[in-house]
């Protein structure tokens, strides 16, 4: 029997890329949905954004839904 998930996990689970542009470069760099941070490859400069508020913050169930070093990684994110 499959488990049922929450809608609010898919994009953590199953991450997709984004285009977001360099503040150093201004070149498009892809960064996945997971991430909080990656860096530019046209200039080796760190690129972020401000993460999307996820059930990961709230959900007790959420540390065995994602994962527990991914859930980590996101609080951290969050956090900072």
């Amino acid at each position: 029997m499959l488990k049922e998930t929450c809608p609010g996990s898919r994009e953590i689970k199953n991450p997709y890329p984004e285009e977001i542009k360099c503040v150093a470069c201004g070149a498009k760099t892809e960064i996945w949905t997971d991430e909080p941070e990656t860096i530019c490859k046209t200039c080796g400069s760190a690129v972020s954004r401000d993460m999307r508020m996820t059930c990961i913050k709230w959900c007790p169930a959420a540390k065995d839904c994602v994962g527990a070093e991914k859930y980590e990684r996101l609080i951290k994110a969050l956090k900072d």
